[in-house]
């Protein structure tokens, strides 16, 4: 039962996934508050958890996308702030817990413009 269960753990792990892309973009051309437009972000992360969204097998969550994926490529391309746009991620509490049942995938997103 334990090496069914490290299998397991183990494939899901190949699974998930985080993706950040990116486009450089003249700071005539888009505005931004509070600077000059450096370049438009989006980053995107997929995860596992197991028994109703309760335990992490893979995170994915707001602050994986904001702090760990989209500000880290901000300064990486020599911003000094990010304008946040957008970001979502799955719900896992009340009602939405029961669409995680044994193994459940989430999505976390966001979105914004790399300020100078």
């Amino acid at each position: 039962m334990k090496k069914a269960i490290l299998t397991a753990v183990a494939a899901s792990s190949l699974v998930a996934c985080t993706s950040v892309e990116s486009a450089v973009v003249s700071g005539a051309e888009i505005s931004a508050n509070g600077g000059e437009a450096v370049a438009v972000i989006q980053a995107n992360a997929l995860g596992l958890t197991a028994i109703f969204h309760i335990v992490d097998l893979v995170q994915s969550d707001l602050d994986t996308v904001v702090n760990k994926l989209l500000v880290a490529e901000a300064k990486a391309m020599g911003a000094t702030k990010l304008d946040l746009k957008g970001a979502g991620t799955t719900p896992r509490h009340g009602i939405f817990a029961l669409a995680g049942g044994i193994i459940g995938v989430t999505s976390s997103s966001a979105m914004g413009v790399a300020v100078k």
